[in-house]
């Protein structure tokens, strides 16, 4: 559904950007490559690969392949097909071995990101999948996998993301195969839209303790709702059949945001310490069986902006003084209430106090220890069974036949699900469901995003003038807004840039310190890679002394993303792909930048001339975060805190990455004009006459009419003059990028060569 749609579009980019080999693939690499296509029986997709003496790690990704390598070894397999599990017609033929298949895998010894999406692979995931024990994200999705998940995969112990939606796995019992042992580094897990059913044992998922998105949704648990791990970040549990009560330990559960445990069977009040969360968003507790009054004072987080307790049992008025009633400065929570027997002046459908009455919450109760009594003897024969069944597979396995139960599903895409009415409406046009779920994109997007980045380390100020030759002025770069700039080399060859920060009296050596390794934890790879930082305190041990800050990144020599946008020479401007491309990669940064740490770094001056190209085309985002060390504290009580360039908008980000995209379309004359005339002119850019005055002649020449409108539409939404509030989020805009280039891709195969160049 939702969850895996927006998977989908970043996942076939999430390491593309890897460190790769310099030389060629291991040719024993290359064969397995070659068997796992012959495998999925020659998908048009991996034509590429008959090219022979091709070195497929630095073939072009695309949203459909990818191979990274590191060191002449795969590091990264994405393949995504066009056999969704919707249609049961499109599997792989009866001659396909799912045994076969993942021995196969198993040779590519080095592999960190697996994911094969709707590629018609069929049958038992078999036990030998634990054999990738490099593996430390796996997608599976909208395949036709079905049986119980093999216990060896509990050995995976460096798996960090494990997204096995839309198939048919039927296991009644998850503990065994992910919690004996845990897989203590897994953060998320989605296995929405499967057939797993009967009980989730005891507090096995609480065992997980860095898990912090999970998606159980559209299956078939019949137990109490399970204890989540103290750090979960994202809960979905809609659409099965838990019971009980909302466990109180619930109440602890500081960081979660996302709460989704609708369309089950869950009894009791509304739980207030839920609803009460500091860090709270969207909470759905609705279509289950609450029961009784909405207490009268019922407080609501600071952070809570969509709530539905619709369709309850629930009695009596709706109290002035509980924060559901929605004025002031709460008029944008949108609370559902609808579907009750609350009091009939409410604006909402409600049904006659009789109605909550036929199923008290006595009798509730008394059928939900009914059916846990049942699920006892339903867990014995189970586990009976899974004995006999490992016996048998200690004997050998064999399938003999696909003869299974297919749902009759149909097909969902992302787009028709932004207008779904049940869905509470945003200013930016987007469902919260989906917004809410783009954030599952950035879990995801993490998982593996610094790998190939050189550690960040101390240096000595003597090791920076002996870099620069004592910061001659042939190797003054500039001054930027954040201090001037060198050019050094260090003694082992590495070029570097080399920044002077400012001198500042503001902090302690100490508070430094702290501040700048916060700052070395940004790793992504659309950053601009910071090496190291040198406090020079002129040898004095006076914790108060500071006379210079050095930061040390990495030398990028192709220039900013401005120079490119607008290069003189015919033919070598940025096409609308590579534009496209280099946007995304910054989005994704200060996508980072915002929710991938804790707290996040705003604020961070987003303009071309401070983007910079590699020598593989690859944009990366410098001078971020550096109002940490910069920033004049708030109060007397940030001197020695770290709140001080930390703020919860993101509207200047926003704002700025706008005027990024507004460069990014039209043409250098046309750039040079003030703002305001620029947003005005792009607000009324509809016609193809009307983008020929002000959009780029490359970007008209090279873009899709689809994939142009798609782009302009968010960059007017970034660059309103109007409302902050109105402005979309990272999320949204990542989105709409992502699928502009989809529809580019699309369209650029299905035009000439010579025309797409």
């Amino acid at each position: 559904m939702m969850v895996r749609c927006l998977l989908l579009l970043p996942l076939v980019l999430t390491w593309s950007l890897l460190s790769q080999s310099t030389h060629q693939l291991q040719p024993s690499q290359r064969q397995v490559l070659l068997q796992l296509r012959k495998h999925l029986e020659y998908p048009t997709q991996l034509e590429a690969w008959n090219t022979p003496g091709a070195d497929l790690c630095y073939s072009t990704p695309s949203r459909m392949v990818n191979i990274s390598c590191q060191d002449n070894f795969v590091t990264e397999l994405t393949i995504m097909g066009d056999k969704p599990s919707s249609n049961s017609n499109q599997t792989l033929s009866s001659t396909f071995s799912m045994d076969s298949f993942v021995a196969t895998l198993a040779r590519l010894t080095s592999l960190r990101v697996l994911s094969l999406v709707s590629l018609g692979i069929w049958g038992p995931l078999p036990d030998k999948i634990h054999r990738l024990s490099s593996l430390q994200h796996l997608d599976l999705s909208s395949n036709h996998l079905f049986g119980i998940l093999p216990p060896k995969i509990s050995t995976m112990v460096k798996l960090q993301t494990l997204i096995l939606d839309d198939n048919f796995f039927n296991h009644t019992a998850l503990s065994t195969s992910l919690f004996d042992p845990p897989l203590s580094n897994l953060t998320v897990l989605s296995l929405r839209n499967n057939k797993f059913r009967g009980l989730l044992l005891g507090n096995s998922l609480e065992a997980l303790t860095k898990l912090q998105v999970l998606d159980l949704s559209v299956n078939s648990f019949d137990s109490d709702l399970p204890l989540l791990p103290k750090g979960i970040l994202m809960a979905i549990l809609s659409n099965n059949s838990f019971q009980g009560k909302i466990p109180r330990q619930y109440s602890q559960l500081t960081q979660l945001q996302h709460l989704d445990v609708s369309f089950n069977e869950i009894v009791g009040e509304v739980p207030a310490s839920v609803v009460s969360l500091s860090n709270i968003r969207f909470l759905n507790l609705g279509s289950n069986m609450l029961s009784g009054p909405i207490p009268n004072s019922l407080r609501c987080g600071q952070n809570l902006q969509f709530v539905d307790i619709s369709n309850n049992r629930l009695t009596g008025g709706l109290p002035s003084s509980s924060c559901l009633v929605t004025t002031g400065s709460e008029k944008s929570r949108l609370v559902k209430l609808g579907g009750n027997c609350l009091s009939s002046s409410l604006d909402r459908q409600q049904y006659p106090q009789s109605y909550c009455m036929e199923l008290p919450v006595a009798v509730a109760r008394e059928q939900s220890q009914g059916r846990r009594s049942r699920s006892v003897g339903v867990i014995v024969g189970v586990v009976a069974a899974v004995v006999a069944m490992v016996a048998l597979l200690g004997l050998g396995f064999v399938v003999v036949g696909r003869k299974y139960c297919f749902r009759e599903v149909s097909e969902r895409h992302l787009l028709h699900k932004v207008g779904v009415q049940d869905n509470p409406p945003v200013a930016s046009g987007f469902s919260p469901e989906l917004l809410s779920t783009a954030r599952f994109i950035t879990e995801v997007s993490k998982v593996g995003g610094s790998q190939g980045l050189p550690a960040c380390r101390s240096f000595g100020t003597q090791e920076l003038k002996k870099a620069t030759n004592n910061f001659d002025s042939s190797t003054f770069l500039g001054q930027g807004y954040y201090g001037k700039l060198y050019k050094g080399r260090l003694e082992d060859g590495t070029q570097v840039v080399i920044r002077c920060l400012p001198t500042s009296k503001k902090y302690t050596t100490r508070n430094l310190k702290l501040r700048l390794d916060l700052l070395a934890k940004l790793r992504h790879p659309h950053l601009v890679c910071l090496l190291g930082h040198c406090i020079d305190n002129g040898g004095s041990q006076d914790d108060y002394r500071v006379d210079q800050v050095f930061l040390v990144y990495e030398h990028i020599s192709n220039g900013n993303l401005q120079t490119h946008l607008f290069e003189e020479s015919p033919g070598k401007a940025l096409n609308w792909s590579e534009r496209l491309a280099a946007v995304i990669g910054v989005a994704k940064a200060v996508h980072f930048l915002h929710t991938g740490v804790i707290p996040g770094f705003f604020n961070n001056r987003l303009k071309t001339h401070n983007i910079l190209v590699n020598e593989h085309g690859m944009a990366k985002l410098g001078d971020y975060g550096l109002s940490i060390v910069t920033d004049e504290p708030r109060s007397s009580m940030d001197n020695e805190g770290l709140g001080s360039w930390q703020t919860s908008k993101d509207e200047d980000d926003i704002h700025g990455f706008g005027f990024i995209l507004l460069q990014s379309l039209t043409s250098n004359s046309v750039s040079a004009e003030r703002d305001e005339f620029l947003a005005q002119k792009l607000a009324s850019c509809t016609s193809q006459e009307s983008r020929a005055k002000l959009i780029n002649p490359t970007v008209l020449a090279t873009a899709s009419q689809e994939s142009l409108a798609t782009v302009i539409s968010i960059t007017d939404k970034c660059i309103s003059p109007e409302s902050a509030s109105c402005r979309p989020s990272f999320e949204d805009i990542l989105w709409n990028l992502q699928y502009a280039a989809q529809v580019q891709a699309t369209s650029d195969e299905q035009r000439p060569a010579d025309l797409v160049s």
